[in-house]
């Protein structure tokens, strides 16, 4: 059963086409993934399916009727003063009816007009189990036990339900919003990018409430292990042409390549097809010349080439950002960790805790939200000092660091002024980086305060090539990467002469990338060879043991 229908639409937001006359169908129980380079047109698509933006005239969104839709956005906001607990709450309005309801029909059964006349209360009291039997489908009394339940499993600690929503993190807020989102159940969920700040075990859950969710999911994830566990199809977005690919993501790289393959093939023939139909012509022109005869088979020739349905050129190398990570061989033991304690009263975050990094080595540095990681990276910077225990770099170890939160650049710069600042160049060279890394000369000479998410990562990846460090601390990397990008961060780093050590919650990421997982978990390190697949294997396979 279909239960959105999209078709003929247009999307024109100022002067730019994001889209032309795009047709789309989603079906009551399908999930999808919604994929594309930033800024191609994906929460722009979904604020056209809630009605927040409109399509030009001859196009139209229909719903099926009694569909529902919820949308989570990338950056949900709520009344300040509201706490997280009490925002999930409320997440479904219906409840806190019913719950009216209830009272008003118990303080009604309690007068005596009513409990003394059979046919009232008889009719109160059918009232009273219609919205009893309602109530509970939707929990019942246990109700705020579930909403808690799913806070937790989503990843926000109890410590933050009582807190104001303005003191939670983005992250934090795209977790509320979601919450809600669940309890409401609405027929199709619309979910842009909601993987965003969770850790392992956020994500684990949240695979697993999309795959048992009772209706429709259309899902913008950068997340390629995510779109692998729970889509079921791939809808693009790219340069402004939509298209639909039957699997998860996986199957859609391998489709999508298969038909790019097959379109640049076509057009090699037809371009074939009309040279010689092109030269041909020349001939019979030329021959025309001579003998009249010919006439007729240049206009024949001409009317050919007319009527050729021209095929496009498929771009099979869509520009990408340029990042090369050279780096250069230094000292063999480039990090090591002896006996290191570090405390937060009253909370231990590492307990005589033991690392090596070796020269070329690329480990994966795991853990749940507020285990402490990021607290690791600042302890090797020196930012911190140990409690006890030593922390050793090799002598010849240049560290190049990539701050999660963009927190290493100063917003008031201009992008120039922060490459000039870190190479010492041209501003025509700083302006020729720049361009590498998919800016514009408009945006080269803007502030880095008005840069979106994605475009700071790519700002500090061009400053960590500069940065001609042997040694890269990298925290969540990814995070406001596109897949393209993230498959370019990749291959350099594939391909870097250096080591790497790299927080990350981006699975498909973990297993592309390093040969060992360390696991910070209650305060000791475990290391695990291989990448998060084998990671998750031995897990598993320890807790089916138990």
């Amino acid at each position: 059963m279909i239960a959105i229908s999209l078709s003929n639409v247009t999307l024109i937001l100022g002067a730019r086409t994001l889209f032309s006359n795009l047709g789309w169908e989603i079906q009551h129980d399908q999930k999808i993934g919604l994929v594309g380079p930033n800024g191609a047109g994906k929460s722009s698509l979904l604020k056209l399916i809630t009605g927040e933006n409109n399509p030009e005239p001859g196009g139209g969104v229909v719903r099926a009727r009694g569909i529902s839709v919820g949308y989570l956005p990338q950056q949900p906001e709520f009344p300040a003063e509201k706490t997280a607990l009490e925002l999930a709450l409320a997440g479904n309005p219906r409840v806190a009816e019913i719950e009216a309801e209830l009272r008003r029909v118990e303080d009604l059964m309690s007068q005596p007009e009513i409990y003394n006349h059979h046919h009232k209360l008889d009719k109160a009291l059918q009232t009273q189990e219609k919205l009893l039997e309602e109530y509970a489908k939707f929990g019942g009394a246990s109700y705020p036990a579930r909403v808690r339940e799913l806070l937790k499993g989503l990843g926000l600690p109890e410590t933050d339900f009582g807190k104001p929503i303005y003191l939670l993190s983005g992250g934090q807020k795209k977790l509320v919003g979601l919450a809600r989102l669940l309890l409401l159940k609405p027929s199709v969920l619309l979910l842009d990018e909601p993987d965003n700040h969770l850790d392992m075990p956020g994500k684990t859950f949240l695979e697993k409430l999309i795959q048992d969710y009772p209706g429709a999911v259309v899902l913008i994830s950068h997340d390629r292990y995510l779109l692998d566990a729970v889509v079921g199809q791939i809808a693009e977005i790219e340069a402004g042409q939509f298209s639909t690919f039957s699997g998860n993501y996986t199957d859609y790289i391998i489709d999508k390549e298969q038909r790019l393959a097959r379109q640049d093939e076509l057009y090699q023939i037809q371009q074939r097809a009309i040279n010689r139909m092109e030269l041909a012509l020349k001939r019979y022109q030329v021959w025309v010349q001579v003998s009249d005869k010919f006439a007729s088979r240049v206009r024949s020739m001409q009317t050919r080439l007319e009527k050729v349905d021209r095929l496009n050129r498929p771009d099979l190398e869509r520009r990408s950002m340029g990042l090369e990570l050279s780096g250069w061989r230094g000292s063999n033991q480039v990090l090591e960790f002896c006996g290191v304690s570090k405390t937060f009263a009253p909370r231990p975050i590492l307990l005589n805790a033991n690392l090596m990094v070796r020269h070329g080595e690329r480990v994966g540095l795991i853990g749940a939200n507020g285990a402490g990681k990021s607290v690791l990276l600042r302890l090797i910077l020196g930012e911190m000092l140990p409690d006890s225990g030593e922390i050793k770099l090799g002598p010849s170890v240049k560290v190049g660091y990539y701050a999660q939160e963009h927190e290493t650049l100063d917003f008031n710069q201009t992008l120039i002024e922060v490459v000039r600042r870190a190479a010492n160049m041209t501003e025509a060279n700083a302006v020729a980086l720049l361009i590498r890394y998919l800016f514009t000369y408009q945006q080269a000479t803007q502030k880095i305060s008005t840069l979106s998410g994605g475009e700071r990562s790519r700002l500090q990846l061009a400053l960590l090539v500069l940065s001609g460090a042997n040694f890269l601390l990298l925290d969540e990397p990814t995070n406001n990467l596109d897949i393209a990008s993230a498959e370019v961060l990749e291959n350099a780093l594939s391909d870097f002469v250096g080591s790497v050590l790299v927080i990350s919650h981006d699975r498909y990421f973990l297993d592309r990338t390093v040969e060992r997982i360390v696991e910070l978990k209650n305060a000791r390190l475990t290391e695990y060879i291989g990448g998060y697949s084998d990671y998750a294997g031995k897990v598993n396979a320890a807790l089916s043991k138990k």
